[in-house]
């Protein structure tokens, strides 16, 4: 019984430390998130490496072809508004069911987007998310595509001014076809198209009315001025990323690219590379320009920038000839089943990986829809999860009874162990050993009771994981004064759940919730006898309190899985100790807690 004491206090401590973890480092980062979120935006440009559009110095590439590097093209530092750096330049107006902006005709770049029906908090007269902004916006973020070559002229690039048609508003129903000629009589056709989801789809032409034969090699990039607040957290990914070939999945977190500044990844033939937030993405994926080089960057030369890039190996244009180009972008919210339609829909590889499962995706990706899958007959994810709660615990019912009922019979082997133990006292390796005697008779596993615990951990992990990551969990409410699974309780126990007027600070946010899941913890303990040790005592009574102040800032849908579980736990429990004819220490313990001690006689 000792040995399977100590062997639950090191797990619940683990545990502990684990929770601990959550709450004092991710809960900070997770607040200052939802701050920056509300930000208001502003600022001042440089400009980034690109894959520059005009002509470049020939090196030889690594598949011993002919290609070009990308290359600094400086410009004039300036300060603006996102109102005013929107305003600057000539636009093409986007309006889909789910987006809202406009493309930039200088550079035809995608840098002005809002995701209508997310907003910044949980009131829908709240901003829209802006997912895109100019390269003039403090927090700069864009989306681009163009071309580079040997003796072609002047290629499409950042400063091209592309020309539209007068009027033209992107659509669903209605593409916007960009046109540009340069002096060497390349004419480029850009036609844009876009679903009424968050996927831009691009077909460019190029046809060669010189009388000369040129090479060109198409690139892309995705452009950043700033990171998030909360970036490249243990339990998030944010960052860089792509996939490439067979390579599989190239993440590349802000923290290790400023530190190494190029990151370049094996060239490949097919693949998508770009940036990821928590919720947010933007990604590009070439289609049908051959072999590419993929690259992640940093720089702090005159302005900071993280990039995604790809370079594509040179295709030659005869004269009189064309060539067409295709590629897809992505920018908007992560939303589940939605990316798998991507990946199937347009053959993109292992897209589904734009959202971060974890390691545990095995367990984690399967939770989530099976919450999804509740969701559509419940119409509210917090009952998603509690109907999740009841299924897992039928699942494990046989071997939850198994363990229970090996704990009830452990109980009713104490009077046995208490007087073998009196019996050696003096000798410990023979208590050990009748103790073995003892339980293979009675066929009790002294270390059954912690399986039930032991599968509680990654489900629980899995579901913070859904909870913290998916944007179908965002701002999705319960009932009452829970507005967002995803956050925290609200409440709290100090200005009596807001009926005193005056606001708590984060730490004593201890929401009805919590409390109620503390409570919960407490009766599942106090069913068992309190242990002799008084060390044991101590995490005996004080545990369901500091987990109470821990899950507290957790996300409210965890503590609410937490509670549910711990619930239908005790009504369990308390069928098979009864069905055994072993006792239910509740009462006992409740009073033994306000019985006064007896005075120790003073010697």
């Amino acid at each position: 019984m000792q040995n399977n004491r100590n062997f639950l206090i090191a797990m619940v401590l683990s545990i502990a430390v684990l929770v601990g973890w959550q709450f004092l480092v991710v809960a900070p980062r997770m607040e200052a998130q939802r701050q920056a979120e509300q930000a208001q935006k502003g600022g001042e440009l440089q400009t980034p490496t690109t894959p520059a559009g005009t002509d470049q110095k020939e090196v030889v590439a690594p598949a011993g072809r002919e290609s070009v590097v990308p290359a600094e093209t400086p410009t004039p530092a300036q300060s603006a508004t996102r109102e005013d750096a929107l305003n600057s330049d000539p636009r093409v107006a986007i309006d889909t069911p789910s987006l809202s902006g406009s493309i930039n005709l200088k550079g035809a770049r995608l840098d002005d987007l809002r995701l209508k029906n997310y907003h910044v908090t949980v009131d829908d007269a709240s901003p829209t998310i802006v997912l895109l902004s100019p390269e003039q916006d403090k927090d700069g973020y864009f989306a681009e595509l163009g071309y580079s070559g040997k003796e072609a002229g002047a290629l499409p690039g950042p400063t091209t001014l592309w020309q539209a048609q007068s009027g033209a508003v992107l659509s669903p129903d209605s593409p916007v076809t960009l046109t540009y000629t340069n002096d060497k009589g390349l004419t480029f056709t850009r036609v844009i198209s876009v679903d009424d989801k968050f996927m831009f789809t691009i077909e460019d032409s190029v046809a060669n009315g010189g009388s000369t034969p040129v090479s060109l090699s198409p690139w892309g990039r995705v452009v950043r001025f700033s990171k998030p607040e909360v970036a490249s957290s243990y339990v998030l990914f944010e960052g860089l990323l792509g996939v490439f070939g067979e390579n599989g999945l190239n993440e590349v977190t802000y923290k290790s690219i400023e530190k190494d500044g190029t990151v370049k990844p094996e060239k490949a033939a097919n693949g998508w590379l770009g940036t990821t937030d928590k919720y947010w993405a933007t990604a590009i994926v070439p289609v049908d320009q051959g072999a590419f080089q993929p690259t992640f960057r940093y720089s702090t030369a005159g302005r900071t920038f993280y990039q995604s890039d790809y370079l594509a190996d040179p295709m030659e244009i005869a004269p009189g000839a064309s060539k067409t180009f295709s590629s897809h972008t992505f920018a908007g919210a992560k939303v589940v089943d939605l990316i798998d339609h991507y990946e199937e829909a347009l053959n993109i590889p292992h897209f589904g990986q734009l959202i971060d499962w974890g390691w545990f995706y095995f367990i984690t990706r399967p939770m989530f829809h099976a919450i999804d899958w509740l969701y559509r007959f419940l119409g509210n994810f917090g009952l998603a999860i509690i109907a999740v709660t009841i299924v897992l615990k039928a699942i494990f019912f046989p071997l939850a009874n198994k363990s229970y009922q090996s704990m009830a019979r452990m109980k009713n082997l104490q009077p046995k162990i208490a007087e073998m133990r009196e019996r050696f006292a003096d000798d410990k390796v023979k208590q050990q050993q009748e103790m073995m005697r003892l339980y293979k008779e009675e066929k009790v596993n002294p270390a059954a009771g912690c399986w039930p615990m032991l599968i509680q951990i990654p489900i629980f992990f899995s579901l913070y994981k859904v909870l913290y990551v998916t944007i179908e969990m965002r701002h999705a409410p319960f009932y009452g004064w829970i507005h967002d699974l995803a956050a925290p309780d609200p409440t709290s126990l100090f200005n009596l759940f807001g009926l005193l007027p005056y606001d708590v600070p984060q730490m004593l946010m201890i929401g009805a919730w919590p409390l109620v899941m503390g409570v919960t913890m407490f009766v599942q303990m106090r069913l068992n006898p309190t242990p002799a040790d008084p060390s044991q005592q101590m995490i005996f009574t004080w545990m369901p309190v500091v987990f109470t102040f821990m899950l507290a800032h957790f996300p409210a849908g965890l503590v609410i899985y937490w509670t549910c579980n711990n619930t239908l736990s005790i009504i369990q429990q308390s069928i098979i100790m009864k069905r055994n004819g072993t006792k239910i220490e509740l009462w006992d313990n409740l009073k033994g807690m306000f019985r006064r001690k007896p005075k120790t006689a003073k010697g």
